[in-house]
This record gives C-alpha cells, sequence and structure tokens, in this order.
C-alpha cells in the first residue's frame, strides 16, 4: 500500500506542477496566434497581482490574465508600497552595467585627476546637454566618457560626424557646447556613432542628456553640478 501511496503522491505532484505552468503555455500559443507581434515573446511569469502575468518581449513590458483573453499595455501600480512595478521592471531590464560600457565608442575628458567616472549619451543641437555641460565644468576631479548621440536632426549627425574626427574631439566637442564655435568639416570613420545609436536604442535611451554613473545609476535630462557631485559621491561609496 505504501508503494501505490508514494506512486499516487508523485503523480499528484507531477499534475500540479504542470497546471503551474499551464498558464504561461496558454498566454504563449494563445498571443501568437491572436497577435503576431507577439510570436516571440522572451518571458512570461506571474505578477503579485493574483491571476495577471507579465510579458516581455525584450524590454518591453505588457500584462495578460491566465487566458491570454485579456492584454494589457500600461503601467501596474502597487498602491500599498506605493511603487510603479512597471517603472522599476523596465529600469530593471534597460540598465546598463558602467564597466560594460564600450568606453572605446566614447570621446574621454579627464578634468583633474579624473578618479571619478561618469558616462553621458549627448546630441550637440540639444540645449539641455549645453547646460549639463556648464554644469560639469564645475565638477573637479571625473573623467567623463561621451557618448555621441545625434538624435534630434540631421544637423545633429553632421555636427557629431565633425567632433568625433576632429584633430581634438574632446576640445571640438567643448568649444562648441561651450563657446558655440561649429565643428570644422572633417574625415574619418565614425561608425562608432552608428553603435552608440544601436546601443541607445537597446537600453531605450530616448533623450539627451542621458548619464549613467559608475554604479549604474541612470539619470535622463540634465542635472545640476550639486546633483552631479553628490551622486559621483554616491557611485564612488557604493564601490567600497
Amino acid at each position: 500500500m505504501k508503494f501505490f501511496a508514494t506512486t499516487a503522491l508523485l503523480a499528484l505532484t507531477a499534475c500540479a506542477n504542470a497546471w503551474a505552468a499551464a498558464p504561461q503555455d496558454t498566454i504563449r500559443k494563445v498571443l501568437a496566434e491572436r497577435i503576431p507581434q507577439l510570436a516571440q515573446i522572451d518571458e512570461i511569469q506571474p505578477t503579485a497581482m493574483k491571476g495577471l502575468y507579465e510579458v516581455r518581449v525584450g524590454t518591453d513590458v505588457f500584462y495578460s490574465d491566465a487566458q491570454g483573453n485579456y492584454l494589457i499595455q500600461g503601467e501596474l501600480i502597487d498602491t500599498q508600497a506605493r511603487r510603479n512595478v512597471t517603472e522599476d521592471r523596465i529600469k530593471a531590464l534597460t540598465a546598463i552595467q558602467f564597466d560594460k560600457l564600450p568606453l572605446q565608442d566614447a570621446i574621454t575628458v579627464v578634468q583633474g585627476k579624473g578618479e571619478r567616472h561618469l558616462a553621458v549619451f549627448a546630441d550637440p543641437n540639444c540645449g539641455y546637454c549645453k547646460r549639463f555641460e556648464r554644469d560639469l565644468q564645475k565638477v573637479d576631479n571625473v573623467t567623463v566618457h561621451l557618448f555621441l548621440y545625434p538624435i534630434l536632426s540631421p544637423d545633429s549627425a553632421e555636427k557629431s560626424h565633425n567632433i568625433w574626427c576632429a584633430k581634438h574631439p574632446a576640445s571640438a566637442w567643448q568649444n562648441y557646447m561651450l563657446k558655440d564655435e561649429k565643428p570644422a568639416a572633417a574625415s574619418c570613420n565614425s561608425d562608432a556613432i552608428g553603435r552608440n545609436l544601436a546601443l541607445g536604442r537597446q537600453h531605450k535611451i530616448t533623450g539627451t542628456p542621458t548619464v549613467i554613473f559608475a554604479d549604474g545609476t541612470r539619470v535622463p535630462g540634465a542635472i545640476g553640478t550639486a546633483e552631479i557631485e553628490k551622486r559621483l559621491q554616491a557611485a564612488s561609496l557604493a564601490k567600497k
């Protein structure tokens, strides 16, 4: 009798496991059939809300019921914890590890000893980037890794090319952003800019400046000198 009882228990456990996995399989199958754009779903997992599942395609997040009959494109808010669950998830999915950045595709600007590091994606035609650059001049002991990210206009691409190809790219960048000295026409291989654009799209960088600190903290938009200093100090402490 013990043998049959054990066998029955194992069978029930197997059925329970199959049942637990069924919603994900159902959602994947139904959504692929009904919405061709969701034929390649990367991940499906339950959320903290009973009966609601997160459906991830790349870095895009949707929500579905267990049968795949309803699809929600929007934000999930945890009112008890007072946090935006969707926003936190997308931040995690689009996080950029600082030590994985392709620094060879960036212009390096060293201020003072340059012991602290930050990266910035910037467009030469971006007014907020110019303001950020002015505030950045007041920060000491920092190495800035500038990723040219021309997304505002065709003219942005031309200026970025000429800055990248200048004899002294860092000077060309600062002269334009701080003194409005337009970079002279120059010629070189500027494929790095194309790679920057691809990297930015991958990580959903949709505006400039976007600043990334050494601890992985990402800040969209221009921030002032005091905030830059505060985040650099926090990043330095996080590394210890």
